[in-house]
């Protein structure tokens, strides 16, 4: 892969783009490439993913990635598309989620040509002058151009001056490093500007900036994130990647295939052509999609045995071999027993499913948020005592419901998510 390359997929913005595709040849040295983290979550997406991938492609080109820990803006928060501010974090959690994240992200970035950096180094010193220097660089009115700045000021709400701080604080990383490249999702494009204008202002050549398209969560229309619950775990177990990308609406697949994947984009060219054609099956296409992420993300080996499960549980309307069971005694609502055996994340997602009717108990659809169930395997207002009952949640999670005393192994809430 050459610079060009690189620049020709994967790619939603570049400024100065024919700087970037000249400036590896002519530099002497590798070039920094800055990405910033927000330790504000440990949970990492296939979102994130795209952004691994076109790093670890800067480090086969021979440049080293700095990643800055921003864990003095993650306590402001990133005002970025929200309509209100974001409550602060303190430093215990910041700290805690930036491990988890490094874990996640070194699985897929070379950490030899790495450099990992925390906001601590250069901020612990940061005094009030310095504060006063740093927004005296920078004007209201340039950061009300911001669109959900914008909006909450026409609109009367509340802006803080601290999250005005958060733009100009992760743009003194880049003049505190003195980076040559800033990468980020393109929801981040303005932040990465502000940065590139402050480094001027500090007499520095300013940053070249790459954004990353923002890949769509398992809705087809949203943003992936954990917020609107639409999102893949970089962690997922390769069957339940499998599956959440198999129920991917088809007008996703071009962007999964392009920001995650390598296959070229001839190749993709054709794949829609033929399915519009009605020549290739998008389910067939999907799969082969779904083969190459879990491949990536996890092992060729893991990869087909996934399809296979998949291929046998879906398309042969069998039950999977490794259902987890429980044993619990007493009645329950059925969104308490969802949240509690850790079938949805949260009672309110429980009770969008059940409303969707994408709660079945032994086949029969439940459509009342009021269900009572009873713990030893029997719906309170069933005709008949059965001895166990299978709970199937969407499409790909199932549980054995086994009255008290039967099971001889209780799993725990991750073993019980085949989701």
């Amino acid at each position: 892969m050459n610079a060009q390359t690189f620049m020709d997929r994967g790619v939603a913005e570049a400024i100065v783009k024919d700087d970037l595709i000249s400036l590896p040849e002519q530099s002497p040295r590798p070039l920094r490439v800055k990405f910033g983290v927000d330790p504000s979550s440990p949970d990492l997406t296939l979102g994130h993913f795209a952004c691994f991938r076109k790093l670890h492609q800067l480090q086969e080109l021979g440049h080293v990635v700095v990643v800055v820990i921003g864990d003095w803006t993650a306590r402001i928060g990133d005002p970025t598309g929200r309509k209100n501010g974001r409550r602060m974090l303190d430093a215990e959690i910041v700290n805690r989620n930036a491990e988890s994240y490094l874990d996640q992200f070194f699985r897929f970035v070379n950490p030899k040509q790495t450099e990992v950096r925390f906001q601590s180094e250069w901020f612990g010193e940061f005094g009030l002058q310095d504060v006063i220097t740093l927004t005296g660089r920078f004007t209201v009115a340039q950061m009300l151009a911001r669109d959900d700045f914008r909006n909450r000021f026409s609109e009367g709400r509340p802006i803080s001056i601290a999250e005005f701080l958060y733009a100009l604080l992760q743009a003194f990383d880049s003049v505190a490093l003195e980076v040559d490249i800033e990468l980020g999702g393109h929801d981040q494009l303005f932040n990465v500007l502000v940065g590139r204008t402050i480094m001027k202002e500090y007499g520095l050549t300013p940053q070249h900036i790459i954004t990353v398209p923002i890949l769509v969560g398992t809705d087809g229309v949203e943003k992936m994130g954990k917020s609107t619950g639409n999102y893949i775990p970089v962690t997922a177990k390769p069957d339940e990647m499998f599956g959440a990308i198999m129920s991917l609406p088809d007008t996703a697949m071009h962007d999964y295939f392009l920001l995650l994947t390598d296959i070229p984009e001839q190749d993709l060219v054709r794949y829609q052509l033929e399915m519009d054609a009605g020549q290739r099956n998008p389910r067939d296409v999907k799969l082969g999609l779904a083969r190459q992420v879990v491949s990536a993300l996890h092992s060729e080996q893991a990869a087909q045995h996934a399809e296979r499960e998949f291929v046998r549980v879906f398309s042969q309307r069998e039950m999977p071999d490794d259902m987890p069971a429980v044993s619990l005694g007493g009645p329950a609502l059925i969104v308490d027993l969802l949240a509690q055996t850790g079938m949805v994340r949260s009672k309110s997602e429980a009770r969008r499913l059940v409303a969707q009717g994408g709660v079945r108990l032994d086949g029969h659809q439940i459509d009342d948020i009021h269900t009572v169930v009873n713990l030893d395997g029997r719906v309170a207002a069933g005709d008949e005592s059965k001895s166990e009952m299978i709970l199937h949640v969407g499409r790909r999670r199932f549980l054995r419901l086994l009255p008290e005393g039967r099971s001889k192994e209780k799993h725990s809430v991750d073993e019980s998510r085949c989701d």
